[in-house]
């Protein structure tokens, strides 16, 4: 077993300078506020898959977009791609460890991962940072893949008193041969899509917040939060290579399909 350790200051910063660049990255999308980026794998390892999308949110402040992005009872209402989602211990203040399931694009098997969360504060943008561990109550279950984040997670940054910009930057090895239609798919449809829906969700929140637990946010005030504590011994890295890979590469597209291989996970 690989220890775990929460992410230090250096490891926000890094993660903040790697979502402002674009040196190194292919544009795939530039539409209407939105931007998307793919990143050749790493020497030759065509299982990670990276990708950033970036999105300009106008009439939503950044500490909107903070809250939408921690609310998992939320998440449920606006994410059609999720299956389940919750939050499994509190491991500090400002981190926890959670489940999330989501359907993928059919004929591909829906993926589940377990990741750490923590985030942070940075010169008034908030940083979340995420990646797979391993939880002895949570093992890979038959009926979905286990995904593997080698790292994932959200920059949000101020543009004025009500508007902000989104940055998502994931690393991901879905655990499988994947066809290029969906790689594709993933970075010029899927994403942008996923990110406009974010915008919309993110304009309704306050209205459905004042209706559903209005002063209730753990993520600003842990002595709100109900969940178990659990020693980061308790946790192990999740390493791709310790899981089965499913071949898929072979799976042609199924017409009116719907969901997201990006792993777009809490």
């Amino acid at each position: 077993m690989e220890p775990v350790q929460l992410p230090d200051e250096a490891a926000f910063r890094a993660f903040q300078a790697e979502c402002e660049t674009e040196l190194g990255w292919l544009s795939r999308y530039n539409r209407d506020g939105i931007a998307v980026w793919g990143q050749l794998p790493p020497q030759g390892d065509f299982a990670v898959h990276r990708v950033k999308g970036r999105v300009n949110m106008p009439e939503v402040s950044a500490e909107t977009v903070f809250d939408v992005l921690h609310d998992t009872e939320y998440r449920k209402k606006w994410d059609l791609n999720v299956i389940e989602t919750h939050e499994i211990a509190r491991l500090s203040d400002n981190a926890d460890v959670g489940y999330y399931s989501w359907k993928c694009p059919k004929p591909l098997k829906n993926r589940d991962v377990v990741t750490l969360r923590s985030w942070r504060v940075l010169d008034k943008s908030y940083v979340i940072l995420n990646f797979s561990v391993k939880h002895q109550k949570y093992p890979p279950r038959k009926d979905l893949v286990r995904a593997v984040s080698l790292l994932a997670g959200y920059l949000v940054q101020p543009t004025g008193p009500s508007s902000c910009c989104l940055t998502y930057l994931a690393q991901v090895d879905p655990k499988g041969s994947l066809p290029k239609w969906v790689v594709n798919k993933a970075s010029q449809y899927l994403a942008p899509k996923l990110m406009k829906k974010m915008y919309k969700a993110c304009l309704k929140y306050p209205s459905w917040k004042q209706q559903h637990n209005a002063g209730k946010k753990p993520w600003l005030h842990p002595e709100q939060s109900l969940l178990p504590t659990m020693p980061l011994s308790e946790l192990s890295l999740q390493h791709a290579s310790s899981l089965e890979n499913i071949d898929e590469s072979g799976l042609t597209e199924a017409k009116e399909e719907k969901g997201d291989i990006s792993g777009s996970e809490n």
